[in-house]
């Protein structure tokens, strides 16, 4: 709730937003209150909570002449410090992993949030052989053959073509492995599920789960899934889910309904977010995505769309 009156005075965007909506911030008491801003607007919009010039600008993938998403950070460190936090929450210190990025449609393009978390893991991990692997499926796959070998802690995180492309030129027991997807296949590939894309990389690479990590350009925080396709935030990640024809009313849990995500680590932008993502909360909290509404554009990390 402090969060939300800061940034309802302090985000000139948000600030107008509610205005249109004519509500008053000092009425709002309690969380289902708050107005979620609609995700659009970061593609027209700079948002951005206080006065501080942005030392940073990531931006959304897209296809040609796309309007793309922009979110103005004005303090890298603390993404990057989140983000370890965040982790580290889920899997313990990446310092202890040996890190490899297969991420060759975000590396092939500037700002990518995504890239700018890999590197900072890269940079983190005490392993000499941490790196990227751009187009070097063999190398990695020898890599990964030597750390499964050995028995090093590894994480394995790739866009979704990309480790299909693995699995077929490069099968092998990874079963010491995690291997994370970050969804969508960039128009590399046609768009499969997610419960398809898991069952091909399990039998491809001997694996008992396949980890799920969920970010977006607008969002400091993400949510990780080991395995069984829900998700769940990191500290300071939360979802709830709306109603599809109305924006202000919320569905029960295992409900199908629009998400809301709040990322309390976009204090210096804005923390309540309306995504296009359809989908699901369990009792206890966790989440899983379910596909995107049919209305909306097309994101360049789009989910696996469940027909």
């Amino acid at each position: 709730m402090e969060v939300f009156a800061y940034q309802a005075t302090e985000n000139q965007v948000y600030k107008k937003f509610l205005s249109l909506l004519k509500i008053d911030p000092k009425k709002v008491k309690e969380l289902t209150q708050i107005p979620f801003l609609p995700i659009a607007l970061f593609k027209s919009h700079q948002i951005i909570s206080g006065k501080a010039t942005p030392q940073i600008t990531f931006t959304s993938s897209g296809t040609t002449g796309a309007t793309t998403s922009k979110h103005h950070v004005l303090d890298p460190r603390f993404y990057l410090d989140i983000t370890l936090r965040g982790f580290a929450s889920f899997y313990g210190q990446v310092d202890d992993y040996c890190v490899l990025a297969l991420l060759p449609a975000y590396l092939e393009r500037k700002g990518s949030s995504l890239v700018y978390m890999a590197k900072e893991f890269i940079s983190r991990s005490l392993h000499p052989k941490s790196g990227f692997y751009l187009d070097d499926l063999a190398g990695l796959s020898k890599q990964l053959a030597q750390n499964q070998a050995n028995k090093t802690p590894t994480l394995l995180i790739g866009v979704s073509f990309a480790l299909l492309d693995l699995s077929e030129q490069f099968p092998q027991d990874l079963s010491n492995i995690i291997v994370m997807e970050t969804g969508g296949m960039k128009g590399r590939r046609k768009e499969i599920t997610r419960d398809e894309l898991h069952s091909t990389l399990k039998t491809a690479f001997h694996l008992s789960a396949v980890h799920s990590e969920y970010g977006m350009t607008e969002l400091l925080s993400q949510a990780y899934s080991t395995g069984n396709g829900w998700f769940r935030g990191t500290p300071t990640f939360r979802v709830l889910t709306r109603e599809i024809s109305d924006p202000f009313s919320y569905v029960s849990p295992n409900k199908t309904g629009l998400l809301n995500v709040i990322d309390l680590a976009n204090v210096d932008s804005c923390s309540f977010i309306a995504t296009d993502d359809l989908g699901q909360i369990a009792e206890d909290g966790a989440f899983r995505v379910i596909g995107r509404l049919d209305a909306s554009d097309i994101r360049g990390c789009n989910l696996m769309i469940e027909e």
